[in-house]
Formats: structure tokens, C-alpha cells, sequence
């Protein structure tokens, strides 16, 4: 009945939590499940079109324009722009905030309300914790990604993408960082949660 996934009900949360955490380790996040034959048939095509000198070509300056917008608005971002993504410097963005208050994730959630727009954060909470002390892993670099799927967006896309991040990167100074309320036990990043500071 569907096209990837299953169903499982528990009445323990603490299981529901443990077979939660145990999916994203063994199939990928509690939401997509394994593989279904029609998603093996795009990975196929993907595959193929990625020794297409055109498709690539196109893919490339498509992330290009959306990083050329970026720079232009003077948002930090990391150069030079990557094959499928942009990654803004959540560290320059947000210049002074603890990295204990996330800023990556703090930034992914503000231009998310901004604009609508899904981003991936690649920070300290992506990072982790020490398991013995309990204290956050404190990375080098606290940055957002914006990943640009092949055959799905337009130019439009990047010109709402770009509005959007300029727009937050214009009031940037209301940004207060996030409470971790939630943690599970394995892969942070896919199930914790957050809560506005002030």
C-alpha cells in the first residue's frame, strides 16, 4: 500500500524510542523507511546522468547561482560553491553565539519560518556529545546546508531560496540561539528537539 515503510505499534514509549533510535542507525530516519523498486529506478537514471556533461553542467551552475546570490547580499558563505550545495557559515552569520546555543541549528530553524525552505544542519549538533563528560562535541565549523536535488527546482527556487537566507541574514541579530530539549540516543540531528532562547 505504500511505496516505502511499514508500520509498528507499542504501547512503551521507552521501547517506541529505542526501536525509533535503532531504525536510523539500520534503515535511515523513522520516516522513509528502505527502498522501494521505484526509487532504485531513479538512483539508476541519476547514475547514468551523472556522466552527462549537460546535466552536470546545468546541476553545478544551478548551486553557482544560488551561492553568486548569496555572496552578492554579502551572506557568508563557504567557497568556493560545491557540486550540490551551498553551505552558509552559521559561525560568521551568527558571529558570537556559543556554540552550545547551536547556531547551525538555530540558523536552519530561522530561515525554515523565513522562507519555507529545508536546510541541514552540520554543527554541533551534528557533532554530538561526549558520552563520559556530557558535554557537546565543539566542532570547528558550524555550517547549514542547502542541497539542491537534481530535477527538482527551478530558478525561481533559487531566487525564493536566496530571498529567504538574505531576508534572516538582514535581521540576524534577533537570532538567540536554542535549547536542546530532546536527545535521543543515537543521530542527534534527525530527532532532537528544540526550543527558542528568550
Amino acid at each position: 500500500m505504500v511505496n516505502i515503510g511499514g508500520f509498528l505499534a507499542v504501547n512503551d514509549e521507552k521501547l517506541f524510542d529505542k526501536a525509533r533510535n535503532m531504525v536510523v542507525i539500520y534503515e535511515g530516519l523513522h520516516t522513509y523507511g528502505g527502498m522501494a523498486g521505484r526509487d532504485m529506478e531513479a538512483m539508476a537514471v541519476g547514475i547514468a546522468e551523472s556522466v552527462q556533461y549537460d546535466h552536470i553542467r546545468a546541476r553545478v551552475g544551478q548551486v553557482e547561482y544560488l551561492g553568486e546570490k548569496l555572496l552578492d547580499a554579502g551572506v557568508p558563505i563557504v567557497t568556493p560553491v560545491g557540486g550540490h550545495a551551498v553551505f552558509l557559515n552559521a559561525r560568521e552569520f551568527l558571529k558570537g553565539m556559543d556554540q552550545d546555543l547551536f547556531p547551525a541549528q538555530a540558523l536552519a530553524s530561522e530561515v525554515y519560518v523565513e522562507s519555507g525552505v529545508r536546510s541541514m544542519e552540520r554543527g554541533n549538533v551534528s557533532a554530538g556529545r561526549n558520552k563520559e563528560t556530557g558535554q557537546n562535541y565543539r566542532p570547528a565549523l558550524e555550517l547549514v546546508r542547502l542541497t539542491i536535488p537534481r530535477r527538482v527546482y527551478t530558478q525561481a527556487h533559487m531566487d525564493v531560496t536566496a530571498e529567504g537566507v538574505i531576508d534572516v541574514y538582514s535581521n540576524r541579530e534577533r537570532i538567540s540561539g536554542l535549547r536542546l530539549i530532546y536527545e535521543p540516543d543515537y543521530l542527534r540531528f534527525f530527532q532532537a528537539r528544540f526550543e527558542k532562547i528568550g
